[in-house]
């Protein structure tokens, strides 16, 4: 094994403004909890205890490997793992959400849902549950006889949960049949990693559950040392959580900013905004000039600069019948042809009438408009001269 296990990962938690309502970010890994309860009838087999539920949700959001529909074998070992790792340490006082003996309990549901995918679910998991969980607060409730009052937020001060300890699940990637040793991996590493050990403990070092994935064979000093390495991060995890436990308190208290926005980066973005920034035109007459006396004409000049485009009323020569074909009432009328000179004579002449001038050019009126299409000259009149 070597000498010392490379541990990557930064952890962020983040509360909102409900209580229970948490972000955790370990790394790139991004987990949204939220705890919610209910009053419920309890278990027959434990009518004294109240009932605790985790639920891990992986969507297609978080990763495009995750598919809606049927939980998955991984959902399945996650959600396993979460209640070996907090309901059956007995982290929760279970009996302190009895409201009734065997008529009410208080149901508190832990939704988990995965955000971003990056690897390691199961640590950024364990976090944002026991997060939430000590964030919480449930309402408060009076029993007078059979009747069972719940109390709002305005009328009583809602009730924290009753937390023991607080375990967290810390993973350990194995490579090369054990010969190296990695804490928190990434999606990509877990993709090539031979095997996987997950430890969850608490601050004062107890292990809660233990789980070996992938069929590698541990010895026993791997084992060891992976427990003491977990020890230390959890102590860590642990200090984060309650600092910002207490941070969150104290600006709830304070009657200061708070929740997910707040913790956002203050970043805006001004695009109606822009900074005048002060021209200097004193010589751009001297530029322009040098730049025009420097610059080459281009390569490829065309000697007609109006181009024919079908359908439109033309300039230039070749233009040919821009006005389209004429109307069948049109083409059944007469055609008169004129074998006078334009330039010297004045004609008359009517919408529809087709003349030729003594140079060969062609006259069409339509629409009482004049074009000479050989020259491309149009005249706008109903007679010529």
């Amino acid at each position: 094994m070597a000498d010392r296990p490379m541990i990557t990962g930064i952890l962020k938690i983040t509360f909102g403004t409900e209580y229970g309502c948490c972000i955790v970010e370990l790394g790139k890994t991004r987990v949204l909890g939220q705890v919610s309860c209910e009053l419920v009838a309890p278990k027959m087999n434990r009518p004294t205890e109240g009932i605790l539920f985790f639920n891990l949700e992986l969507t297609a959001m978080a990763s495009p490997a995750f598919e809606p529909g049927r939980p998955s074998e991984l959902v399945v070992r996650l959600n396993r793992l979460l209640e070996r790792c907090l309901r059956n340490s007995r982290c929760i006082d279970t009996e302190s959400l009895c409201v009734q003996a065997g008529e009410k309990v208080w149901q508190v549901r832990v939704d988990l849902h995965l955000l971003n995918h990056e690897g390691n679910i199961i640590d950024a998991a364990s976090i944002a549950a026991i997060a939430a969980l000590s964030h919480f607060r449930r309402p408060d409730v009076s029993v007078q006889g059979e009747e069972v009052t719940v109390y709002s937020v305005e009328e009583r001060d809602p009730v924290p949960l009753s937390i023991h300890h607080l375990p967290i699940c810390v993973s350990f990637a194995f490579f090369q049949q054990g010969t190296y040793l990695l804490v928190d991996p990434s999606e990509r590493e877990e993709r090539v990693m031979d095997g996987l050990l997950v430890i969850a403990m608490n601050k004062h070092r107890e292990i809660c559950t233990i789980q070996s994935s992938g069929g590698i064979m541990l010895l026993k000093e791997q084992v060891l040392r992976c427990s003491k390495i977990a020890g230390v991060k959890v102590a860590e995890i642990t200090e984060l959580i309650q600092k910002a436990l207490e941070n969150d308190r104290k600006a709830r208290k304070e009657g200061g900013k708070f929740g997910f926005a707040e913790s956002l980066p203050d970043q805006k973005i001004t695009a109606l905004k822009v900074e005048k920034i002060p021209v200097d035109t004193t010589d751009v007459e001297e530029k322009a000039e040098e730049i025009i006396c420097k610059s080459e004409p281009p390569s490829d000049v065309s000697g007609k600069p109006v181009v024919w485009a079908a359908g439109t009323a033309q300039i230039g020569e070749g233009a040919g019948n821009a006005w389209g074909e004429l109307e069948e009432s049109e083409e059944d009328e007469d055609e008169e042809e004129v074998e006078t000179d334009l330039l010297t004579e004045n004609h008359t002449v009517t919408a529809g009438a087709t003349k030729k001038s003594s140079n060969g050019e062609c006259i069409r009126i339509v629409d009482k408009v004049l074009v000479r299409f050989a020259s491309g000259v149009m005249y706008r009149s109903c007679s010529v001269g």
